[in-house]
């Protein structure tokens, strides 16, 4: 930052008031409190003379993007994922990109967790059926759901947040199995009282599969058809990391001819306009993209996303910051 000016930054959505004034005691800020999402063309003109860019999920930073924003030195994603972010189109512009890690571990695990009983349970289904005044007594064969208890619980995507997961099912006696890219450190296993297994017999084994991988062409689909008849016909589903890991159109046939039990998700593909064929299942928990949604959590989150920005426009190297290569020009 020069002593004569300061940076310039936008942020693209509804942000905390302590996030705002954070920024306002390095830089002149742009906010967008109103929450109007910026269309693409309108966000690159408004990126024109801006030297940070604070944004979110919903905005797509690509090459276009950047090529209009020829001041931007760093973009500071409010997210852990960042599939939103042509980090490698930054790198060559000499952009840094930051994102949001560990602040949201554990809201993110409590979330999938969330969907797990709640799919096991039926609750969404059952909710329904006592606001519609369906129910008119106990019977004993009402409503069945499913013990999670003593079931084997399957982690595809060991980081943070999936040991976050699995640590939790400690008190429910569960068996923990997972699958990463490689095993994760022996003493991290032991934490999380869990045991690597190839894919397949992950899929094979579950009683709950929890997806926590990060979505980018390689994880594109990485549960289609294919693998939910790998499946046990008991088995149910959560996805709580991002849409298009699950093939949606996939997974609603298998919900509707039995081939799974239940899906608890929380992603979409093209959210938020999800595939409405979901809305007619009672055999799947939806939420809408909430699993950090504490006011805790968002609040670390914008937070760690303002230092970012405000250390790399400082000069500084950012706490998150997802590509190094980009200080090297």
């Amino acid at each position: 930052m020069t002593a004569n000016r300061k940076p310039r930054v936008l942020v693209t959505r509804e942000v905390f008031d302590e996030t705002l004034d954070y920024l306002r005691q390095h830089c002149e800020v742009i906010d967008n409190q109103g929450d109007r999402p910026y269309a693409p063309e309108a966000l690159g003109k408004a990126l024109a003379a801006c030297d940070g860019l604070m944004c979110s999920l919903t905005d797509r930073v690509d090459a276009a993007l950047l090529a209009a924003a020829p001041n931007l030195k760093a973009v500071a994603n409010i997210a852990v994922g960042y599939n939103n972010i042509d980090v490698t189109a930054c790198t060559v512009r000499g952009v840094m990109a930051t994102n949001t890690p560990g602040v949201l571990d554990d809201s993110t695990a409590d979330l999938a967790w969330t969907l797990m009983l709640g799919a096991a349970r039926r609750i969404t289904e059952v909710e329904r059926r006592v606001r519609t005044g369906e129910w008119t007594g106990w019977r004993l064969k009402q409503w069945l759901g499913v013990d999670v208890h003593h079931a084997t619980l399957g982690i595809i995507g060991m980081g943070r947040i999936g040991q976050a997961i699995a640590r939790r099912a400690v008190g429910f006696d569960m068996k923990v199995i997972y699958h990463n890219r490689k095993p994760i450190q022996p003493e991290l296993e032991r934490k999380a009282n869990a045991s690597y297994v190839a894919f397949d017999a992950l899929l094979a084994q579950s009683d709950f599969i929890v997806l926590q991988v990060p979505y980018s062409p390689a994880t594109h689909h990485l549960i289609g058809a294919a693998q939910l008849v790998k499946m046990k016909p008991s088995a149910i589903l959560i996805n709580s990391t991002r849409g298009g890991v699950v093939d949606d159109a996939a997974l609603i046939a298998a919900l509707k001819n039995g081939t799974i039990r239940a899906a608890g998700l929380d992603v979409y593909e093209n959210e938020p306009k999800l595939n409405p064929e979901f809305l007619a299942l009672d055999n799947v928990v939806l939420a809408p993209h909430v699993g950090s949604s504490t006011e805790a959590t968002r609040q670390a989150m914008a937070m760690l996303a303002a230092k970012n920005l405000v250390a790399a426009l400082k000069g500084e190297t950012p706490p998150n910051l997802l590509n190094p290569e980009a200080l090297r020009g």
